[in-house]
């Protein structure tokens, strides 16, 4: 089964290097329109530029496809508003939009402070929002669109000196629960990328024979599946270096404690039966969990 993007127009935030270039190309060669986004700035997010996203339009236009390149700041709402209408103004339609741009900004805890924490939060989560916001109503009247936030093993394991974006990439697979909820009918799907690629927010972190090893365009393959037609719903895929693996969020079934049992030292005495994951509970919106303590509840009272 090939993956085409044939009259498909894909939006693709932080384009102009790294993983969203890769993204970028790849989208163009399977034959999508492509709104090339880059803000142009440093790896921390200082500086303004549209020179990368235009050279990413030039390798795509002379390659035979089709590209616009795009300035717009993804913290701020308007310019992404901006950006989804200057796409329907020349296609007609959005089809795909890959939140990819991000900026570091690391400091242990105990060095991090409001100017440090806040442009970090607000380019990958909240960036995030503002540009699925920018897309969201258009998908909904063409009943059908495709989401790829892209998250990070910094968030759903956590790395030193990366509170700030370990925040924001979690945030990102909350967003995406919620949206997967509100987005079916009109078949949007939404899904989580965790890249491990050598990027400019990497370069220096890595030997030289580990950055060989984790190209970018090794990760593409998996944001190329993820926005397809056929594409998953709700699901964190990680890739990187060769592997893809994806992330399942589960809960215990857990124990009930009678009214004279509901205090700390029952908690200590029966925490290995609560982390007991033998029969684990998946649910796909938070009002299961709700039924689920509810259901035990009534059944333990009738008992």
């Amino acid at each position: 089964m090939t993956i085409g993007f044939q009259d498909r127009v894909v939006i693709v935030t932080g384009a102009g290097n790294g993983l969203g270039r890769c993204h970028a190309l790849e989208f163009a060669r399977r034959g999508a329109k492509v709104v090339v986004n880059d803000f142009g700035g440093a790896r921390d997010g200082t500086g303004t530029s549209q020179s990368p996203a235009e050279a990413v339009v030039a390798e795509i236009v002379d390659a035979g496809g089709e590209a616009i390149a795009n300035a717009a700041n993804v913290t701020d709402f308007d310019q992404c508003t901006a950006m989804a209408a200057e796409a329907m103004e020349r296609w007609g339609r959005i089809d795909v939009l890959v939140n990819n741009a991000g900026i570091l900004r690391d400091k242990s805890f105990a060095k991090m402070d409001p100017a440090l924490w806040r442009p970090v939060v607000d380019v990958h989560l909240n960036g995030s929002a503002n540009c699925s916001m920018a897309v969201w109503n258009i998908m909904r009247e063409q009943n059908y669109g495709r989401i790829v936030m892209t998250t990070s093993t910094s968030g759903v394991y956590g790395n030193f000196g990366q509170s700030n974006y370990g925040a924001a990439k979690m945030g990102l697979v909350g967003l995406m629960n919620t949206l997967c909820i509100e987005g079916m009918r009109n078949n949007i799907r939404i899904n989580c990328l965790a890249p491990t690629a050598a990027t400019r927010m990497t370069e220096d972190v890595l030997a030289p024979e580990m950055l060989a090893a984790l190209d970018p365009q090794f990760v593409t393959p998996a944001a190329v599946f993820l926005s397809g037609e056929d594409a998953p719903n709700r699901t964190v895929l990680f890739a990187g270096a060769g592997t893809y693996s994806a992330m399942q969020i589960r809960e215990s079934k857990g124990i009930y404690l009678d009214d004279s049992e509901r205090n700390a030292e029952a908690i200590a005495e029966n925490f290995d039966k609560i982390l007991d994951f033998g029969e684990a509970d998946s649910f796909v919106h938070g009002g299961e969990h709700v039924q689920k303590i509810l259901q035990n509840a009534m059944l333990n009272r009738k008992n």
